[in-house]
């Protein structure tokens, strides 16, 4: 499988499998999952948060199963805070997709469930992260993925 250089940090990873049939070991579910162009940049985008912004691979979690309108749906990363609450979503597209207005609805809708100050989209290329202001109901763009301590203390530098 071709894999697709990123715009974030190389990393090396454990991959493993037969051609087409390759295999990457994701540090948070602690297994080898399946290497499609999807998982490539959720893998970046795991190891940039724990590496690079301070996340405790602890405290986050993959490919969360919950139920909205009867039907079953799944974040790509969920961070929590210490006392376990989430306070991010990430949503992980493949590589050659490109972030639209139906990309964004989808997190915007997954946060309904989870109420979560933080959003980030990523294709691996371009990142959009925006913090959530519940009472003031407003948001805005950051110009960076926040540092761990920042989004739990919500004192963005």
């Amino acid at each position: 499988m071709y894999l697709k250089e990123l715009n974030l940090p190389a990393y090396n990873f454990n991959i493993t499998g037969l051609p087409g049939e390759e295999m990457i070991f994701d540090i948070i579910r602690r297994k080898f999952v399946r290497l499609t162009p999807e998982e490539w940049v959720r893998q970046h985008f795991i190891r940039y948060l724990v590496e690079e912004g301070g996340y405790p691979p602890g405290l986050m979690g993959v490919e969360v199963t919950f139920t909205m309108n009867r039907l079953k749906r799944r974040a790509d990363i969920l961070v929590h805070n210490r006392e376990g609450k989430p306070v991010m979503i990430v949503e992980c597209k493949s590589y050659d997709i490109t972030l639209d207005e139906k990309v964004f609805d989808q997190i915007v809708t997954y946060n309904l469930q989870f109420r979560v100050p933080y959003l980030v989209v990523t294709n691996g290329m371009v990142n959009y992260a925006c913090r959530i202001n519940f009472d003031g109901k407003s948001w805005e763009y950051l110009m960076i993925i926040p540092q761990y301590e920042e989004i739990i203390t919500g004192n963005l530098k």
